[in-house]
């Protein structure tokens, strides 16, 4: 459903993929509206099958807000996971610049700092800010990626036990106390700012991904092919920390780790890490009973 002509120039194509969103998907729009100026914005939001009233707000976000945006609004028949959801959004997307979102960001001042970025340096490939929860504590969503031993430290809870440990937490970077500018990190996909260059050279997201690491694995691709990504941290949003995720709490926890071991199979690129992965592959499968039976006592208080 669009609200204006398809020929319009757009300068910034904004992706929110929901499902279950009713409560978030209004105040994420609602903060898009009032800190994105000027700026020509598609909005592309595409919903997966929602059952709660999340439809129902969308209807009224097309009512409230087509003077703000040229907005498209899709409604999946059935959920066909998160990654999907994205790139279905950027096939439709024709703005300049794109930002993929999730609907529980509330972006709190002008943007404007993230694209003078871009302005600045050709070799930008993503732009990401500082997150923060809702009480304004800062949220850690930089990264390292992944090595195949960061899962054998995870299972054998020495990254719980040594939380600051540059070793064995060092994929989480208890290190870096995100306040300083960071390039070439994973930033939490949770706010992604790109440009179509960077769509163009890279390409999509990867579907093999359904919900975790789709993220990652893109972010790892952007960098293969020299762009940076930078953390700007002078610019910030409030994240609701994973408000689709504890909906389904369980079947996620499964996901995750199928994907995490997808990751590793992708860039297998030796003997060393294809026997790396089956151990991590073992390591996983056997820690994750644990986490389930521990989801379901949780679930009962």
């Amino acid at each position: 459903m669009s609200q204006s002509s398809q020929t319009a120039k757009i300068d910034l194509s904004v992706v929110i993929v929901t499902f279950n969103n009713a409560d978030i998907i209004f105040p994420c729009c609602n903060a898009l509206a009032e800190h994105l100026g000027n700026m020509q914005t598609q909005l592309i939001i595409i919903d997966n099958s929602s059952s709660d009233d999340t439809r129902f707000t969308l209807r009224k976000i097309e009512s409230s807000f087509s003077g703000y945006f040229d907005i498209h609004v899709f409604l999946n028949r059935e959920n066909t996971g998160y990654t999907r959801g994205v790139n279905q959004g950027i096939k439709m997307s024709r703005g300049e610049y794109l930002l993929i979102m999730n609907p529980d960001v509330i972006v709190t001042s002008s943007l404007s700092p993230l694209f003078e970025q871009f302005e600045e340096e050709d070799k930008i490939g993503v732009l990401a800010p500082q997150l923060r929860y809702p009480d304004g504590r800062i949220q850690p969503s930089c990264r390292r990626f992944p090595k195949r031993r960061d899962v054998l430290y995870e299972c054998m809870a020495l990254a719980i036990l040594f939380p600051q440990s540059p070793r064995f937490n060092s994929w989480r970077m208890p290190d870096f106390d995100h306040k300083n500018v960071l390039d070439n990190c994973q930033p939490q996909g949770a706010f992604l700012l790109t440009s179509q260059k960077v769509i163009e050279r890279v390409g999509r997201f990867d579907e093999h991904f359904t919900m975790f690491f789709s993220d990652v694995d893109w972010c790892r691709r952007v960098i293969d092919a020299g762009f940076i990504i930078r953390f700007l941290p002078k610019t910030f949003v409030y994240h609701i920390q994973g408000a689709s995720i504890r909906q389904r709490r369980a079947e996620m926890i499964i996901s995750s780790h199928r994907s995490f071991i997808h990751y590793f199979e992708k860039y297998n690129s030796s003997r060393i890490h294809r026997i790396g992965t089956k151990l991590a592959f073992l390591f996983l499968l056997v820690g994750t009973l644990p986490r389930l039976i521990i989801t379901a006592l949780r679930n009962q208080k």
